[in-house]
This record gives C-alpha cells, structure tokens and sequence, in this order.
C-alpha cells in the first residue's frame, strides 16, 4: 500500500506521551508515510534522555527554548533555529535548557514511534527504573551508554 497525502491539524493532533517528564506527540509515524517518523518534543527544564544510540538517523529542529545536546564527546546548546542531525549509530542526548522547550524531530525510518509508545506505556514518568527504560528500549535497537 502506497503513503497517501495527509494533514495533521493542531486539533487532530493524538494525546502526547508522557516519556519520562517530557511530552511527546507523534506527528506523523512511520506507518503513515511509509518511512519517515515526525514528533514534536515538549519538556520542563532538566528533562531529556541519557546518552544513547539507535539504528536510525535523527534530526531535531529547536523552535523554542535552548536545549542542550551531547554529541559523543562533544556538547553544545542549540536555539530556535537550529538544526541538528544525527546519523545512525551516533551515541547523544539531550536537555532541555532553563525554562524547558520545543523541538521538531524526524528519524529516518519507521521504529521510534514504536519504542516510545512502549516507553509511555511501561516506564514511569517520575522517579524512572532505568533498567526498565533500557529493557524497553533495547527491544527496539536502542543501546543506553551506562
């Protein structure tokens, strides 16, 4: 089956979720373009992953905020603005800054949809078992540098 046009509204937007403190809405999953998965990203201060990698490239589009990233060992702080990509296999994370804020990102394939459905549904969003967050994610390819 072929991807068909489609708009996502503000007001069809699904409920977020909630991964660990930061809400999450899935904007457009890979089952529906027949590829390539757009979320947007919403999170408090202080919120944001471990240090982590994936089978699938990622680029994250700030439009609000300042939000932290680390890139192997190298780290920076992105604004409204800025673009950052990250190629498959490349161990990252991020924080959103003082104040919290708002990124656009996009994967190159169909699968993080997927694992952060998982996380919502099965990882605390306060007070998180990290070993559950790294069981939870492994199952989708992710690898958590511990």
């Amino acid at each position: 089956m072929s991807p068909k046009p489609f708009v996502v509204a503000p007001k069809d937007y699904d409920r977020p979720l909630n991964l660990v403190g930061e809400q999450l809405t899935i904007l457009a999953s890979g089952a529906r373009t027949g590829g390539y998965e757009v979320f947007l990203q919403q999170g408090p201060e202080g919120s944001g992953p471990p240090p982590h990698s994936h089978p699938w490239d990622e680029s994250f589009y700030v439009v609000k905020g300042a939000i932290d990233f680390g890139i192997g060992d190298e780290s920076m702080t992105a604004t409204p603005g800025t673009l950052v990509h990250l190629p498959a296999g490349t161990t990252h994370w991020f924080r959103f800054a003082k104040g919290g804020g708002e990124m656009i990102s996009m994967t190159s394939r169909e699968a993080a949809s997927h694992m952060f459905t998982d996380i919502a549904r099965e990882v605390a969003p306060v007070n998180p078992d990290l070993g559950k967050l790294i069981e939870v994610g492994g199952r989708h390819g992710l690898k958590v540098a511990v």
